[in-house]
Formats: structure tokens, C-alpha cells, sequence
């Protein structure tokens, strides 16, 4: 099973970067370790991918279809600190990325970070102070009325935001359980 807890500690929740570009990911791990696996959930293709898998010692092991040009880990294992470099970032870079560690048959996920690359990075929004208004107790209140009946309301996305999380789990064993059939079949074709 996959299980997201306070074993990794991973940042940044967001990374909005720019095409051709690179960018990094870090996890700090909150016990020792016997190795570092990252994966990518492309919401896109609907697929979680594994990248790659770093052992203590700093050997890495590549997914299938996975350019070590691109990828990179670093860290020590010393400070249980560790990166993920994406280089010549592209549009089908995007997608939500784990760190991971297995610990007892289970596979434990850090919180994920968001990686949206654009053409074009946004321009910083110029602070101007906003005029004051005359009746603030009516905008104020007008603000809350929004807010409670509102599309964003928590009695929506709560449950919404757990269905997704639910599906993703069930999406994340189901590609643990066929990356091991897979490894399980190689093995038994190498030994014939």
C-alpha cells in the first residue's frame, strides 16, 4: 500500500517554472533509509510514473523510458536530505511529484509538489493601495455571504478532495503491484 505520513518532509508544494528551463524538488527524510524513490502523477496521461530510485550509497536506478539527461538526485545521506533535479523543463513535465520511501512492504509518500511549466513566466503583480471604502461592514459582510454558499465551500471540496485521493492510492497500488509482476516475470525469464 501507499501511505503519505510525517516520515518525508517535501518541498515546495508549487513550482510554476519556465519551458527550457530546470528546476529542483527537495524531501528530507525524518529516519534512516535504504533509498529514495521519486515518482510523477500526470493528471494529463492519467498515469503515476516511476522516475527514479536512489539508494544510500547514491547509486540510481532509472524508470523505464526515463532520460537520466533530464533527472537527477542529490543529496546526503548523512542530513537525510535530498533533491530532485528536472532539467530542459517541458509542457509534458507537468504533474504532481512524490518523494517515497518503502519501509516495512509499505511505501510511504511525502506531500507532493505541483510542477506547472509555461511559456511564459507571469509578470509580478504591482502592489497599489486600494481605495478606502466608505461602508467596509458591507463589503465585509458580502464577502462572508460569498464565501459560505460559494463553489469553494468546504462541504464541496472536502469530500471532493478525498475522492481524489482515494482514487489516487488505488491508482498508486495498482502500479506498485504491476511494477513488481513485471519485475517478478523478468526474474523468472532470466532464470529459465
Amino acid at each position: 500500500g501507499f501511505y503519505t505520513n510525517l516520515l518525508l518532509a517535501q518541498t515546495p508544494g508549487r513550482v510554476l517554472a519556465q519551458t527550457n528551463n530546470k528546476t529542483e524538488i527537495l524531501c528530507e527524510l525524518k529516519k534512516e533509509h535504504t533509498g529514495l524513490y521519486w515518482y510523477r502523477w500526470s493528471q494529463e496521461r492519467q498515469v503515476f510514473e516511476f522516475l527514479v530510485f536512489s539508494n544510500a550509497l547514491g547509486k540510481t536506478t532509472y524508470g523505464a523510458n526515463i532520460s537520466q539527461d533530464k533527472f537527477s538526485v542529490h543529496g546526503t545521506s548523512v542530513h537525510n536530505s535530498y533533491s530532485l533535479h528536472i532539467s530542459h523543463l517541458r509542457a509534458s513535465d507537468n504533474g504532481i511529484y512524490y518523494c517515497s520511501v518503502s519501509q516495512s512492504s509499505q511505501l510511504f509518500l511525502g506531500s507532493g509538489t505541483q510542477l506547472s511549466v509555461v511559456d511564459v513566466l507571469p509578470l509580478p503583480s504591482k502592489t497599489t493601495q486600494a481605495p478606502v471604502s466608505k461602508k467596509p461592514v458591507r463589503c465585509i459582510t458580502k464577502c462572508k455571504a460569498v464565501s459560505k454558499k460559494g463553489p469553494c465551500s468546504p462541504l464541496i471540496w472536502i469530500p471532493l478532495a478525498a475522492g481524489v485521493l482515494l482514487l489516487l492510492l488505488s491508482l498508486i497500488s495498482i502500479a506498485h503491484r504491476l511494477h513488481r509482476m513485471r519485475r517478478r516475470l523478468w526474474l523468472r525469464i532470466h532464470r529459465q
